[in-house]
């Protein structure tokens, strides 16, 4: 598809409901896309050259040798960009398609201009927007969805080690997924163990599945932000630590999430807007608890504010995410409701987010001025 110069949008993420639960084998999680994207502008050069612009590192140097993308910076948070590209690179070699030296621009709106981070998926879709950027300028067919989110989870695990891909679903496909883990674990194994990235694309990611579902229409999704970034990756970790020391509470957390999650998929698939929002109010107090039993502030203060508003104007809502600050989601029965709802947050402190979900995963988009 060699143009000289192309431009990739990839949305960024919401979770909707079992979190925390997905990163167990073969449980489901809903995850949407959002209106706010990573863009990555790609084009031909006379030298290979990165600009990661909201970072304000312009300029960097690379190489590809050795099987390995060598970046000229010493800045650590050039990692996920580094892994993204030498997959990507990776896999057009073993597929023997050229290359040509090339200068990749990426700029991120995820975060607030003040350097807010809201919880979007950053990192996952600023991995997404760099193998889709790479694969659609060198491959003579437009890539799948499919193959730009397993290259993209590959990357993203290597770097990071854990993590679910259910962001990295969201930036690939778009729309609202239900969505079930490959394991991060089986997924390094598999990594570790396969001789080539495209035999691993090839084979059966057993774990892992993923079906677009739509919202029942009547539905209004309102986002709000409690003013919190929360720490991921310290929050999987204190919840997976109740596996171990209260295992009986987890399984617990687990069962109830799963049949709440079963609820929500249920009302999407059948257009059943009541149990939909039972399955939202059963997943937010799954999440309360196992908050309480793993003593980690899972639903603030001001969540809890979120969601209280979300039910007295007739709706659900719930913390997405990992909780602990960040984003909730609330969905309400008419656009009369979604307005006062938000009213109300303003009155409360909180932010609502201009967000809606966006129907489509990384694409070749026009220009945008980087």
């Amino acid at each position: 598809m060699s143009q000289s110069t192309m431009n990739i949008k990839v949305p960024g993420k919401l979770m909707v409901a079992g979190e925390f639960a997905v990163l167990q084998p073969y449980q489901h999680l809903v995850v949407m896309a959002v209106d706010r994207f990573v863009y990555a502008n790609i084009k031909d050069s006379t030298n290979n050259s990165l600009h990661l612009l909201d970072f304000k590192l312009e300029n960097i140097s690379w190489e590809y040798k050795a099987d390995k993308v060598e970046l000229f910076s010493t800045d650590p948070r050039t990692a996920f960009v580094q892994a993204a590209m030498t997959t990507a690179l990776q896999y057009l070699r073993e597929q023997q398609y050229a290359v040509t030296p090339f200068q990749l621009a990426i700029k991120s709106e995820l975060d607030d201009e003040s350097g807010v981070k809201y919880g979007l998926g950053s990192s996952a879709a600023v991995s997404t927007s760099v193998i889709a950027a790479i694969l659609n300028k060198f491959m003579p067919e437009t890539p799948e969805a499919k193959l730009i989110y397993q290259l993209a989870s590959i990357a993203h695990v290597v770097t990071q080690g854990n993590g679910s891909g259910a962001d990295v679903a969201a930036s690939s496909f778009g729309g609202f997924l239900n969505y079930s883990s490959f394991q991060a674990e089986w997924l390094r194994e598999a990594y570790r163990k396969s001789h080539s990235l495209t035999e691993l694309t090839r084979k059966d990611w057993v774990y892992a599945s993923l079906d677009p579902i739509t919202l029942p229409n009547s539905v209004h999704v309102c986002i709000g932000w409690t003013g919190k970034p929360a720490s991921t990756k310290k929050l999987v970790d204190q919840i997976l630590q109740l596996k171990i020391t209260s295992p009986e509470k987890f399984a617990s957390f687990i069962s109830h999430s799963e049949q709440a999650v079963k609820k929500v998929l249920q009302g999407m698939k059948q257009n059943n807007l009541e149990l939909l929002l039972q399955g939202i109010k059963d997943n937010r107090h799954a999440l309360a608890t196992v908050g309480e039993d793993a003593n980690v502030a899972i639903e603030t203060p001001l969540l809890t504010t979120l969601c209280d508003l979300a039910e007295e104007f007739g709706g659900a809502g719930k913390p997405s995410g990992a909780g602990g600050g960040d984003c909730g989601i609330a969905f309400m029965r008419s656009k009369e409701a979604a307005e006062a709802l938000m009213e109300a947050w303003e009155k409360a402190g909180i932010k609502p987010l201009a967000l809606q979900p966006h129907p489509h995963g990384a694409m070749v988009s026009e220009a945008k001025d980087m």
